[in-house]
């Protein structure tokens, strides 16, 4: 039944303007990373506000079955259900999650997804756990088990641990994707507001390998002067 509710609720919230808009923000069509997605059409403080009323009702399997949904919107209300869930859960209850999560990574399929939830998910589940889960989908063939590897990280920089992000970083230096260069470099900017000492080790070290995009989402927060000597590799 609670299942039923939040499906009904979501269609009440549908918005067709709204999801053409949100269909090209993400990039659906042929060839793009997002291709084949569909979109509602709803915004996100209308999903929060569903998470909001219906999550301490939904049970882990009703919301794996709401994240097996074809429609955007479902799929990142279940997500953040699972957060939740996960944020108040006893340690039984976050290891179901951790571990329902890894097994449906395939409806786990855009950028906004992955970043909502793997730090909040697989980075707490293993904080103190060995991370060769994270190594291992960091070397995975799928775009989005190689983001929510490094996303995971983000759980350990906030707590002032980067290790785990520099190698995972070290070994996605040379993705061909894109979006994965924008989320190693903001991990690297992540890293240098809490120690920019760490960062600018690390670009000394790799600078030759890494990406521009990487390079540039890292060192956002220098000082102009300094970002143009990165830049220009006059640092």
């Amino acid at each position: 039944m609670p299942l039923k509710k939040i499906q009904q609720e979501l269609e009440k919230l549908a918005n067709q303007s709204q999801a053409k808009i949100l269909s090209g923000f993400f990039k659906t069509g042929p060839g793009q990373y997002g291709e084949g997605d569909i979109f509602r059409g709803i915004k996100a403080p209308q999903t929060q506000a569903v998470v909001k009323k219906f999550y301490a009702t939904m049970s882990i399997d009703d919301t794996v079955s709401l994240l097996h949904s074809p429609f955007h919107e479902d799929r990142l209300c279940a997500l953040l259900i699972l957060v939740k869930k996960m944020q108040q859960g006893d340690k039984n209850l976050q290891k179901s999650i951790y571990t329902v999560y890894l097994e449906n990574t395939a409806y786990i399929n855009n950028w906004d997804l992955v970043d909502l939830s793997a730090h909040h998910i697989t980075g707490a589940y293993l904080l103190d756990k060995s991370k060769t889960p994270l190594y291992k989908l960091a070397k995975s063939p799928l775009l989005w088990e190689r983001r929510i590897a490094i996303l995971s990280t983000f759980h350990y920089i906030k707590l002032g641990i980067f290790n785990d992000a520099f190698t995972i970083i070290e070994q996605l230096l040379d993705d061909k994707e894109d979006l994965i260069h924008k989320a190693t470099g903001w991990m690297l900017r992540e890293i240098g507001k809490r120690k920019q000492t760490e960062l600018e080790r690390f670009l000394k070290k790799h600078y030759h390998n890494i990406p521009r995009t990487t390079l540039r989402y890292a060192i956002e927060r220098f000082p102009e002067a300094l970002r143009q000597q990165y830049l220009k590799g006059t640092f």
